[in-house]
């Protein structure tokens, strides 16, 4: 099927032509017709397979021109980055259309946004807690709503944006369309859905969990942390095909570790993105690896869901999530729009009940890979790695103890106390046997 072949507007499809769009994904095939009915839409696609277009399209076919400055589409994402991913979509979408955009995030100036939603928007993409501010401060009226779309519910919801989304939902006019997609369908998104949904159409392009066919996995076992970044080092330097490499890590601290140790042998070529960075630094790194001016970009799971970074030829998951399904969303980065990829997991011995717990989530198991002959096989552990001091369980049996009796003799004559005392007349009797006196003066005697 082609866009052609799709009750899309002439100016849309000059718009998808000019950026070599011709035809549409199975989400996007699916997604067209329901929401161009005014239904409400639950979709349910993974990472990668082209939702922003499934939502955007339809809704841009359907916009109406309007000189009034309200808003009449609000889209709901989790981060920043993806704000500003979504903004740019509606940008290219719009290119042949009056209409206007503005994207809204926390951690920036929100005057500089006030000022830039009162000159007038028709599509408001924004992050939960932005729009809140927003709504406080009277810049949106959300009563003339028209739209609203929620992408990536699940990860808003683990982000902990529930009871944000509550308070939007019960402000906005209760007639209007809703459309949601996720990539998993998860009981927190299945309440959610009960709450702020009118008998939703539901619309899936993969059963939740599914990996995406066009990915070839695999992974590595490896025995410490050391030795995987050896590999990692490696791969790099040997494989000639990973021409744009996403490099995932579990915690900010590892990524910066690996950054520190890659830049000299990557010097400029190489980027880092997590949430201790400033928003500025990660929009630019993102753009730089958008750009190819770096060609490694080493992320926590901050960069997993929403930016369509084009052109990634690996994936490499430095430590397997926690979280099964963060797995799906980071080896999705790879292989979109029906374009092949590749996603290579190092996994350390320790780590092998997350791969088997990401195996049983997905139905489908990963190819384990032979370790290379040059391999160096580190046997310095870090600290975590280090077997722990076992102390001996001295198993110490205790008397129990009974209070004693009465002595069961007596005691020795020389130690028998009596509470009574001699005079000295009487000590001396016992002494000498008689009575002693002092000698008596006879009378007369001189």
């Amino acid at each position: 099927m082609q866009f052609n072949d799709l009750n899309i507007s002439k100016p849309i499809l000059d718009a998808l032509a000019d950026f070599g769009y011709d035809q549409p994904t199975t989400i996007q095939q699916k997604a067209f017709p329901v929401i161009l009915s005014g239904k409400d839409v639950v979709g349910i696609a993974q990472t990668g397979t082209g939702k922003t277009f499934a939502y955007l399209i339809p809704l841009l076919r359907d916009w109406k021109f309007s000189k009034q400055s309200s808003l009449q589409i609000l889209i709901l994402v989790p981060t920043r980055e993806l704000v500003e991913q979504v903004v740019s979509e509606v940008r290219k979408l719009s290119k042949y259309l009056t209409l206007r955009v503005v994207g809204v995030y926390g951690g920036t100036n929100i005057n500089t946004q006030m000022t830039e939603v009162n000159k007038g928007a028709d599509i408001l993409v924004a992050t939960p807690g932005r729009l809140i501010d927003l709504n406080n401060k009277g810049v949106v009226r959300l009563k003339n709503i028209k739209k609203l779309v929620i992408d990536e519910v699940d990860e808003m919801l683990n982000q902990g944006f529930r009871h944000q989304l509550h308070n939007i939902v019960d402000l906005l006019a209760e007639r209007r369309q809703n459309i949601m997609f996720s990539a998993t369908m998860t009981k927190d998104v299945e309440i959610f859905i009960d709450y702020a949904f009118d008998t939703p159409e539901k619309i899936e392009a993969a059963p939740s969990g599914t990996p995406l066919e066009k990915i070839k996995q695999s992974c590595f076992i490896l025995p410490n942390f050391n030795t995987k970044i050896n590999l990692l080092k490696l791969l790099l330097k040997e494989e000639n095909t990973m021409s744009k490499v996403l490099v995932f890590t579990s915690t900010k601290e590892i990524a910066d570790r690996l950054y520190e140790l890659l830049e000299p042998k990557h010097n400029g070529k190489i980027g880092i993105i997590h949430s201790n960075k400033s928003q500025n630094f990660r929009l630019n790194s993102v753009r730089q690896f958008h750009a190819g001016n770096f060609n490694i970009l080493i992320a926590t799971d901050l960069v997993a869901r929403g930016l369509d970074i084009a052109e990634v030829s690996h994936v490499i998951n430095f430590g397997l999530p926690e979280i099964p399904e963060n797995y799906i969303h980071r080896i999705g980065r790879t292989g979109r729009a029906d374009k092949e990829g590749i996603a290579i997991s190092l996994v350390t011995e320790r780590e092998i009940k997350r791969l088997e717990a990401i195996e049983e989530f997905m139905k489908f198991e990963v190819q384990r890979e032979a370790l290379p002959e040059n391999l160096e096989i580190s046997k310095t552990l870090t600290k975590d790695e280090m077997p722990k001091v076992q102390m001996p369980n001295m198993d110490v049996k205790f008397g129990v103890y009974e209070p004693s009796g009465a002595a069961f003799h007596d005691k020795k004559a020389k130690n028998m106390k009596e509470n009574f005392s001699l005079t000295r007349g009487e000590k001396l009797k016992l002494k000498y046997g008689k009575p002693k006196t002092r000698g008596q003066k006879k009378k007369g005697s001189k």
